[in-house]
């Protein structure tokens, strides 16, 4: 996501892809992209079963396809060098590499043996590092994965992520820290999804250094939450850190959701009003900053919602409810918001959204 929170209009994204791309676009792909005040990426499952990425409008006008092999989860994306990169839904084992404005072919990039993708990463701010959250399945270890964005994203280094399950993962602005989300659940690739450490789950949110790997902090659920699996990130303009959860415990209680942090400080978790929460079914599946509008947005596909929270306090702003609701992204007026049955904040398309979406340039 881009760092700064803003929308890219269509002007930018047409001189950034060039007449050649323009040139390769259906006339009603075209007038899409025309009439674009931002535009978004997110991988999809179409009707045939099939699965890709598409590059989508505001508005929920599809504008560009791209095939994958298998399904993917997260994006991330540079400003500064324009490739995007989606990543296999987990444990798959391929990460998609491509320019949006299609001026260079895509890369794929393969796990390691004995690792697969956890679905999420993250670039430094000059792009020249994607850095990805890694499952060392049979060392039962979370490892952040550091690839080469000026060599084919040659696989360069690692970090251990001090905890297991490790899902979401992002960057400081200043590239500095790496902040991470350990889910605190194993998994085994020989199991498929299953989870195998629900009554002994260790969640946590951990900041490390970006030159070295070094832990700078790192904050574990207390006992009494030790079920609430810690799963996304986004960060706020003024460093603050904030993260969404799932409960994996009983579905009669209901704990705190969301929350934030920063360097140096613990974690505050949110209370959200009861109406809130059981809208929200004990699992949020996307979080994403608006830093223009200051505020937050929570999804919940098992609840059917989705939530706006202020950034500054996290009182609640707005609740709507979205069938299925999945991907959250900064708009340029509010949240923009994607579902699993294909809509895209107010158009319905042909394609299954996946579970997150982000802003591209």
């Amino acid at each position: 996501m881009a760092s700064n929170g803003e929308t890219i209009d269509r002007r930018a994204f047409l001189k950034a892809a060039g007449i050649g791309f323009a040139a390769t676009l259906a006339p009603e792909s075209l007038y899409a992209l025309e009439r674009a005040d931002a535009v978004y990426a997110s991988g999809y499952r179409a009707s045939d079963g099939t699965f890709g990425i598409a590059t989508v409008s505001e508005r929920g006008e599809i504008i560009d396809r791209m095939a994958l092999p298998a399904r993917a989860h997260g994006m991330a994306f540079s400003s500064t060098t324009g490739r995007a990169v989606a990543f296999a839904r987990r444990p798959g084992t391929f990460a998609m590499v491509f320019d949006p404005s299609r001026q260079a072919e895509p890369i794929v990039i393969t796990a390691p043996e004995g690792r697969h993708f956890y679905g999420h990463g993250h670039f430094s701010p000059d792009g020249t590092v994607l850095y990805a959250s890694e499952n060392d399945f049979d060392g039962n270890r979370g490892m952040i994965g550091l690839y080469d964005g000026r060599n084919a994203f040659r696989r360069i280094g690692e970090f251990d992520a001090h905890g297991i399950g490790t899902h979401d993962m992002t960057v400081s602005d200043d590239g500095a820290l790496l902040v991470i989300a350990n889910g605190g659940i194993e998994t085994h690739p020989d199991f498929g999804r299953t989870k195998l450490n629900i009554d002994r789950m260790e969640p946590s949110l951990v900041v490390l250094d970006a030159k070295n790997g070094t832990l700078i902090q790192k904050h574990s659920m207390p006992s009494s939450l030790s079920k609430l699996s810690t799963r996304h990130l986004d960060i706020a303009e003024n460093g603050r850190i904030w993260f969404a959860c799932q409960w994996e415990g009983a579905r009669n209680e209901t704990p705190p959701l969301a929350g934030w942090f920063s360097k140096g400080e613990d974690i505050a978790l949110l209370s959200l009003p009861d109406e809130t929460t059981a809208r929200l079914a004990n699992y949020v599946g996307a979080i994403a900053v608006n830093r223009h509008e200051n505020i937050v947005g929570l999804t919940s596909p098992i609840g059917g919602a989705s939530v706006i929270l202020d950034a500054k306090t996290g009182i609640v702003l707005k609740e709507e409810s979205v069938h299925e609701a999945a991907g959250v992204a900064p708009a340029a007026h509010g949240i923009a918001v994607s579902s699993y049955d294909g809509r895209f904040n107010d158009t319905r398309s042909d394609v299954a959204w996946d579970q997150h979406i982000i802003q591209i340039k």
